[in-house]
């Protein structure tokens, strides 16, 4: 599983990334985690608001700053 929080540096994709780390931790799951802050990447993905959570390609939020019981049970969904 891959996941990316994607974002511009700020402390709000800050926060979503140290989040979904914890999350991640707490489900027990084998996944990469990474930060995308490239912006031509950002576009690449056909992401205009950020931070956004992407898994295994799939935006799965955006524009919102998540906390771990969000991205847990987004998480879950995909599991």
């Amino acid at each position: 599983m891959e996941i990316l929080v994607v974002g511009g540096g700020c402390a709000s994709c800050d926060t979503v990334y140290e989040e979904t780390r914890a999350a991640a931790v707490e489900l027990g799951l084998d996944a990469k985690i990474r930060k995308v802050e490239d912006l031509v990447e950002m576009v690449q993905m056909g992401i205009m608001t950020v931070p956004a959570l992407v898994v295994d390609g799939k935006v799965l939020s955006a524009g919102r700053t998540l906390n771990k019981k969000q991205v847990k049970a987004l998480l879950e969904k995909v599991l």
